[in-house]
């Protein structure tokens, strides 16, 4: 009993530590109202930055995150779909990039200007742009008593932010923004959830642009960004750089292009459905001082079908009649598809995949069949033949 007393009395001590007028605040009845009332949630771009939350970006190194986010906020700042991203108008955009020197920023954005034909005026006042090189920023450190948040710092941030009524803050990259251990998740939460708190008083998003670990060349997701997961647990929207792989490139006809063509994923979304991938390429832009710039431009998965009609199909149809072309690609000269590439002017190897897709849908509709006679080895061989004859 005697315990139970004690804790009653540590109990009254602590209650009046508090004063009453806070007993009033909590808990709060909950009271329903019409849905159309509430306020709907402010996306800024996509559904990736909304105000007063953090998102994160999540990408291996030589991808082109920089030149992506530099992208988007020509987007934003301009007020135009550069990317297929849907934008709020009028935002004022201020990109840290925390490793680049200042020069190598207005190459970058003056390129991304040049290639996407976005006037200087257009972004007159809303675009603000900052270094490392010139101001360091750390917001929280690691000594022996623990992690310690560098309050004038923030501060010092809330006030330009405030000040300038900066709608999103991109920091470039996140490591780069602090002194404490990546791997430790508790200090990681700490210095994540401080953002948080800075996109919330500041009424901004703010984008942090994250390192992926070593992934062994299997694709990344947003969980393989470096260090303590903390991180993004703490973003309410995240989102992965993968760069095209050498099988996708042939499968999309690209592999002799030398340009770097990367897919977009957000695969950690809170308050919205995650995406489905979309494709960028880095176009090489020159400016007028001989350098050759990446810029992020939108790139569209090229349909199988694009260019080819119901005359070609005819036409293969007329070419492939009792021919006894082969079913597989291995056949060399006597493969099917070999007719279809001289007929739809593609080359049999380069779109091999391409034409191995197409093949296999005009198989799947009953306008080619297969068929089947005695190979080279005395042995039935499948053969591709013309099914149901098509109408122009």
């Amino acid at each position: 009993m005697r315990d139970f007393a004690d804790m009653a009395l540590q109990l009254d001590a602590h209650r009046a530590e508090f004063p009453k007028e806070r007993s009033d605040r909590l808990p709060t009845e909950f009271v329903w109202r019409d849905p159309s009332t509430i306020p709907p949630r402010p996306w800024l771009y996509g559904q990736h930055l909304i105000r007063k939350q953090v998102s994160v970006t999540v990408a291996p190194g030589g991808v082109g995150k920089s030149s992506l986010t530099i992208c988007e906020g020509l987007a934003m700042a301009s007020g135009r779909d550069l990317l297929g991203d849907w934008t709020a108008s009028g935002l004022k955009v201020w990109i840290y990039n925390l490793e680049d020197p200042r020069d190598e920023m207005n190459r970058r954005i003056i390129a991304a200007m040049q290639h996407h034909n976005v006037a200087s005026e257009e972004i007159s006042g809303r675009l603000f742009v900052d270094t490392g090189r010139e101001r360091e920023l750390s917001t929280a450190i690691q000594t022996r008593e623990g992690v310690q948040i560098l309050k004038p710092e923030m501060e010092a941030l809330a006030q330009e932010i405030e000040a300038r009524e900066i709608d999103v803050l991109i920091i470039d990259p996140f490591v780069s923004s602090h002194q404490v251990g990546e791997n430790d998740n508790g200090a990681i939460d700490l210095v994540a959830k401080e953002w948080a708190r800075l996109a919330d008083r500041c009424n901004c998003a703010i984008e942090l642009v994250h390192h992926t670990r070593k992934t062994n060349g299997e694709e990344a997701t947003t969980e393989s960004g470096r260090g303590a997961t903390a991180l993004l647990a703490a973003a309410r929207s995240g989102r992965v750089l993968n760069k095209m792989s050498n099988d996708m490139k042939a499968e999309a006809g690209v592999q002799n292009d030398p340009s770097t063509y990367f897919a977009v994923t957000r695969d950690k979304a809170n308050l919205a459905p995650v995406g489905d991938r979309v494709w960028r390429r880095m176009a090489s832009v020159q400016l007028s001082n001989g350098d050759s710039v990446g810029v992020a431009e939108v790139w569209e998965w090229p349909d199988t079908f694009d260019g080819v009609s119901i005359a070609d199909l005819l036409a293969v149809q007329h070419a492939l009649d009792g021919q006894g072309r082969r079913y597989s690609d291995q056949a060399g000269g006597e493969w099917a598809g070999v007719t279809v590439a001289a007929v739809l002017g593609f080359d049999a190897q380069v779109d091999r995949k391409r034409i191995k897709k197409i093949i296999e849908t005009w198989l799947k509709s009953g306008a080619l069949v297969k068929g089947q006679k005695t190979g080279a080895q005395r042995k039935p061989v499948p053969t591709v033949e013309v099914g149901e004859w098509a109408t122009v």
